[in-house]
């Protein structure tokens, strides 16, 4: 479900950008224009709060190892709990990679 607040011609187009970048170097190349590097890194420091809860860390660990403030690991938190499964969707895809990669390379090693 698509938060209708959201949801306007813009962000459809600022999407659609973000999904034709090929790599990590392209990111880095459009995020650095689009955003801050505290808002880049905001971004990334709640996927890793996410990835530390969906294995069940505790906040003190996930703030030790992050630097998040309580209050993000909580709104993280709810988020996975009660939010539009965003991180649920994108956690498990990165899981399924890092597995696909981790096959490749044992094929590799054989």
């Amino acid at each position: 479900m698509i938060n209708e607040k959201l949801k306007d011609l813009f962000v459809d187009k600022l999407f659609e950008a973000i999904l034709l970048l090929e790599n990590v170097e392209e990111c880095y190349r459009f995020f650095e224009d689009i955003a801050t590097v505290s808002e880049i890194k905001a971004l990334a420091q709640r996927l890793e709060v996410a990835k530390m809860l969906e294995k069940d860390s505790t906040y003190t660990a996930i703030a030790e190892s992050t630097g998040a403030s309580t209050a993000t690991i909580s709104r993280v938190k709810r988020c996975l709990n009660y939010g539009a499964d965003g991180y649920k969707l994108v956690l498990a895809r990165l899981t399924k990679s890092s597995k696909g990669q981790e096959r490749s390379e044992q094929n590799k090693e054989q």
